[in-house]
C-alpha cells in the first residue's frame, strides 16, 4: 500500500524548524518510503530510513544518478553523462579514477601541515577582527585549499577566491549565479592551457584524461572542475558553521571537546552526521523495483533524505542527541557506495583543522546576531552567522 505524505520535504523552511526531528520520525514511523508531492518536481518517492537509503545509494544499476542527483534544479541536468555526479557504472569509474590520488588519505596527509597552518591563520585573523560572519570565515579554508589542489597560479588566486566568494556568499541568488558564470570561463581557459602544457596538477590530469582512447571534451572537464569546487567548498563551510552552532547548543559536549575528553576526529564524524547539510540526493529508478514494501516504477524519481537516514533510531542510538564520541558512526553525510564523496578525506581534514584552531585560540564563541538560514535543501546551512570570537 502506497503512503502519500502531505508534507512537502522540499520546503526548506521545514528544515530550520526545531521540530524537524520529531516530524521526520513521525513520517518514517508511518512508512520508510512514501510518495511526496513536491512544488517543483512533482511526485517523488521519499526514502526516510537508514536501511533503505543505503540500499538505494549502493545500487547504482537500479537507482541511477544520470537523471539528476538533486531536487529543485529545474529538470533534466545538462551535465548528465558528463559529470561524475551524474554518471554511473564504468564511465563514472573512468572519470573518478584519475582524481583519486588528489583526495586519498595518503594525499591528504601530505597536505595536513598546510591545512592546519591555514586554519590557524584564518582563525587568528578572525579573532583579531572580533565580530565576524562565521559563514564567511569558514569558507576561506576550503577555498584556499581548493586553489592548492587545482594549482591555481598565485597571480590569479585573489581573483578566483573573490569570484568564488561571490558565487557562494553573494547577497542574492542572482548575484551568486552571475559570479558563478564568471568562474566557468576561467576554468575553461585553465583547462585549455594545461591540455596544451600539462603538469601534475588536478586540472592537467583531467584535461589530458582519455576515456575510450579519446580526450574528454573540454566542456566535460570544466563541468567536473566546477562540480569539484562547488562540492568541496559548500560542504565544508556549511558543515563547519552548522557544527559550531550545534556545539553552542550542546555546551556539555562542547566542554568535553575543549577538555580533550573527545578526539577531534570522532567529533568531526559526529558533527557531519548530526548536521547532514546535504539534506538529500536524488536518483531515478531504471526498472520496476520494490523498496520498503512499495512498488516503484521505472522512471520514478527517488529522493534519499540523508538527514532523515542519519537521524534514524534503527541505525543510531538516540539519533537526535549530539554524542561526539559516538562509535560506530556509519553516517551517510558524505554518501555511501559508488558515489561516496571523492573529497571525503580532504573535507574531514579541513573540518578537523578548523575545529582544532578554534579550540586552540578561542575561549568563547558569542552569537551576536540572528542566524540566517539559506533556505536550501541542497546544502542546508546559514547564509549568515554573526559571532564574536573571544581570544584565549
Amino acid at each position: 500500500m502506497t503512503t502519500t505524505t502531505t508534507v512537502d520535504l522540499t520546503d526548506a523552511r521545514l528544515w530550520a524548524e526545531p521540530g524537524i526531528g520529531a516530524l521526520v520520525d513521525e513520517l518514517r514511523a508511518v512508512a520508510p518510503v512514501q510518495l511526496t508531492h513536491t512544488a517543483e518536481d512533482g511526485p517523488v518517492w521519499s526514502v526516510l530510513s537508514y536501511e533503505h537509503s543505503s540500499a538505494v545509494l549502493t545500487d547504482a544499476a537500479t537507482f541511477t544518478s544520470a537523471g539528476g542527483s538533486l531536487l529543485g534544479t529545474g529538470g533534466a541536468p545538462a551535465g548528465a553523462g558528463k559529470m561524475m555526479a551524474l554518471t554511473d557504472g564504468k564511465h563514472h569509474r573512468d572519470l573518478r579514477a584519475p582524481l583519486l590520488p588528489f583526495f586519498s588519505p595518503k594525499g591528504v596527509r601530505g597536505s595536513a601541515e598546510r591545512i592546519n597552518d591555514l586554519a590557524a591563520q584564518v582563525v587568528t585573523e578572525a579573532v583579531a577582527r572580533g565580530q565576524v560572519d562565521l559563514v564567511e570565515v569558514m569558507a576561506t579554508v576550503p577555498l584556499v585549499v581548493m586553489c592548492d589542489v587545482l594549482d591555481i597560479p598565485e597571480s590569479d588566486r585573489d581573483m578566483v577566491v573573490s569570484v568564488c566568494d561571490a558565487a557562494f556568499l553573494g547577497t542574492t541568488p542572482q548575484d551568486r549565479r552571475a559570479a558563478h558564470q564568471r568562474l566557468l570561463p576561467y576554468l575553461f581557459d585553465q583547462a585549455m592551457r594545461r591540455r596544451m602544457a600539462p603538469a601534475g596538477d588536478l586540472i592537467s590530469v583531467l584535461a589530458t584524461h582519455k576515456v575510450k582512447g579519446r580526450l574528454l571534451p573540454i566542456e566535460d572537464v570544466v563541468l567536473n572542475l566546477d562540480n569539484i569546487i562547488v562540492g568541496g567548498v559548500q560542504t565544508v563551510r556549511h558543515t563547519a558553521a552548522m557544527s559550531i552552532m550545534a556545539l553552542l547548543d550542546n555546551p556539555a559536549e562542547f566542554q568535553r571537546l575543549r577538555e580533550g575528553a573527545v578526539e577531534v576526529d570522532s567529533a568531526t564524524d559526529e558533527l557531519l552526521r548530526y548536521t547532514s547539510v546535504g539534506l538529500h540526493v536524488l536518483r531515478t529508478a531504471t526498472r520496476d523495483v520494490r523498496l520498503g514494501g512499495i512498488d516503484i516504477a521505472a522512471g520514478d524519481k527517488v529522493a534519499v533524505w540523508t538527514w532523515a537516514a542519519d537521524h534514524d533510531a534503527a541505525a543510531f542510538d538516540a539519533p537526535h542527541e549530539l554524542r561526539l564520541d559516538r562509535s560506530p558512526n556509519r553516517h551517510l553525510a558524505l554518501g555511501v557506495g559508488p558515489h561516496y564523496c571523492i573529497g571525503a578525506p580532504l573535507a574531514k581534514a579541513e573540518l578537523g583543522a578548523v575545529y582544532r584552531a578554534l579550540l586552540d585560540q578561542v575561549a568563547e564563541i558569542e552569537v551576536t546576531g540572528e542566524p540566517v538560514h539559506n533556505q536550501s535543501i541542497i546544502n542546508f546551512g546559514f547564509d549568515h552567522l554573526p559571532v564574536t570570537l573571544h581570544a584565549r
